[in-house]
């Protein structure tokens, strides 16, 4: 059996990983019920990083650090960057792992959200192109890299130590308990958006209003990382990782016995992936550079379609536990594929029409999302489940979401929204050939 540690640890890093035990000491049984808790928590901390980014993409950085370019020119340019942490985010996986073999688990974690959160807090204080030139966009840059980086160093195992532990009955909705974190972080997120752009100027809002998401986001990690090291620090948790042998497997040992699963999984939920920003980010710039309608007003029926998504999202569970996750996947690819050909009626059809764009999409993406963890972690083994599941969700992220507000606002600016239906419908054939080659391989559900 694997051991919890392949090295030993470094002074300070071990008295660290040992305090972190001592206080929690804890022999009592860890239910799914807690490890669900911890990946909420854990999840929507992670999430809302994401979307304050992602909105400030639209909203804040054209002006702040692209103001040589025109509107459409800076929103493309801001897309570029927001996808540098997709790039950057295996490789943090990597080196993660490298530095849990040597340090364990909670250096691991603690040093990828002190890096998220120094990250976070960096954009909330940087300089803008009006003060600092071109160097503001290379500092801007650099701090995306280090959030993409944290996220990947932030995997702790609790998705796949739920998936193991959860009754052979219910695994589909103790799957889709960690896809709750993406409504709960997009809800906060437009929410402080929607406040301060209610509240204050939009010359105050692009002076120095858009820098208090930031500071929100630094507080939520901070809470979010007490809130994960108190379970994963416990004596119980790491008895159950060294039971499920989910510890850290050499990357090239993860290629050689289980590149087949990586790449199935990586296109599996290619569709939940590709519609996740075209109904979170793209939308907003359609909104931001070729409508008149108030912004606030937008945030609001995202946040609305949100809602519905959580619901989505709950009703996953229960749908795949009765049908099968792959099978629940493949019916949610179908009805995206559908859907994808009414993305140029709705998106151009004026107010109405995008309002039934993200209250379809979004009760979509939450029934396809729900289950997309269940596509990344089901078919490794135990002793690979850790590192597979890890790396697995940041190529799915980076294939299928990482480009596409990059994509879907270049395509359709150049060639009409028509092209962006057509992009959502190739993420949709994407996921039904795997989930067809994963049936045909007779890869478990």
């Amino acid at each position: 059996m694997s051991t919890t540690h392949t090295a030993p640890y470094g002074a300070d890093a071990g008295a660290l990983s040992a305090d972190a035990r001592r206080i929690n000491a804890d022999h009592s049984a860890i239910s799914p019920g807690e490890i669900a808790i911890g990946v909420v928590i854990g999840r929507a901390s992670e999430y809302f990083d994401f979307f304050v980014f992602a909105i400030a993409s639209v909203l804040v950085f054209p002006s702040a650090f692209f103001p040589f370019a025109d509107r459409l020119t800076g929103t493309l340019y801001a897309f570029v960057i927001f996808s540098f942490a997709f790039v950057a985010r295996p490789i943090g996986t990597a080196l993660s792992m490298a530095i849990q073999r040597r340090y364990g688990r909670e250096v691991k974690l603690t040093t990828a959200l002190f890096l998220l959160g120094v990250s976070t807090a960096g954009i909330a204080f940087l300089p803008t192109y009006a003060q600092l030139g071109s160097k503001a966009i290379v500092l801007l840059a650099i701090l995306r890299v280090g959030q993409g980086l944290a996220l990947g160093g932030s995997w702790d195992g609790l998705p796949s130590l739920l998936a193991l532990n959860a009754p052979a009955n219910r695994r589909g909705w103790y799957a889709m308990l960690g896809q709750l974190g993406a409504p709960v972080g997009f809800v906060i997120a437009a929410g402080v958006f929607w406040f301060l752009l209610s509240n204050v100027t939009s010359a105050d809002f692009l002076d120095w209003g858009w820098r208090y998401p930031f500071y929100v986001a630094f507080a939520i990690n901070v809470v979010a990382l007490f809130a994960r090291l108190r379970l994963i620090s416990t004596n119980e948790y790491a008895h159950l990782l060294e039971d499920r042998e989910l510890q850290p497997t050499p990357f090239g040992e993860m290629s050689r016995n289980q590149g087949r699963n990586v790449f199935i999984g990586a296109l599996a939920a290619l569709a939940s992936y590709a519609l996740f920003h075209l109904v979170t980010v793209f939308p907003l710039s359609w909104i931001m550079l070729y409508s008149s309608r108030p912004v606030t007003g937008f945030l609001v029926i995202q946040m609305f379609g949100v809602g519905l998504m959580a619901i989505g999202v709950v009703a996953s569970g229960w749908i795949a536990d009765r049908i099968g996750r792959r099978t629940t996947l493949g019916t949610l690819a179908v009805l995206i594929a559908v859907f994808s050909f009414f993305v140029p009626a709705l998106m151009g059809g004026g107010e109405r029409g995008q309002d039934w764009f993200l209250l379809i999409g979004f009760t979509l993406l939450g029934l396809s999302y729900g289950q997309a963890a269940g596509a990344v972690t089901a078919n490794f083994p135990a002793r690979y489940r850790y590192t597979g599941a890890a790396i697995t969700s940041d190529l799915a992220w980076l294939v299928g979401a990482g480009f596409a507000p990059l994509v879907a606002l270049a395509l359709a600016a150049k060639f009409g929204l028509v092209y962006v239906g057509l992009y959502l419908l190739s993420g949709a054939v994407c996921s039904l050939a795997a989930l067809s080659l994963n049936r045909a391989l007779d890869i478990r559900d």
